[in-house]
């Protein structure tokens, strides 16, 4: 199918059942057990072939360390010993890594 013109390649899809949207996205964000890979201006597209979905995503691709989860007890024990906002809390314990006396220090 390389060299087809897109006019005679879509023809061809539809008659084999194949289907392809975009979807418009501004990031993709796949979250692994150990990582996240981002995908920062994505190309997205969902592809229906015989009523299976898939998509294929293209664009810079950036992978970082996963970050545990910030319970509400760890937000507002930092609220309560820095005496700020909870969202305060929330947001200085996600640039501290989840660590309760860095967040507490750096809002001090």
């Amino acid at each position: 199918m390389m060299g087809m013109n897109p006019r005679d390649l879509a023809k061809a899809m539809k008659k084999m059942g194949i289907k392809q949207d975009e979807i418009e996205a501004e990031e993709v964000i796949i979250k692994c057990a150990d990582k996240d890979i981002i995908v920062k201006n994505p190309h997205v597209v969902r592809i229906n072939a015989m009523g299976q979905d898939s998509l294929q995503i293209s664009g810079e691709i950036i992978e970082q360390e996963a970050q545990a989860p910030i319970s509400e007890e760890d937000i507002k024990t930092v609220a309560s010993q820095a005496n700020v906002s909870e969202e305060d809390a929330k947001k200085a314990l996600e640039e501290n890594n989840g660590d309760l006396a860095q967040a507490i220090m750096s809002l001090q």
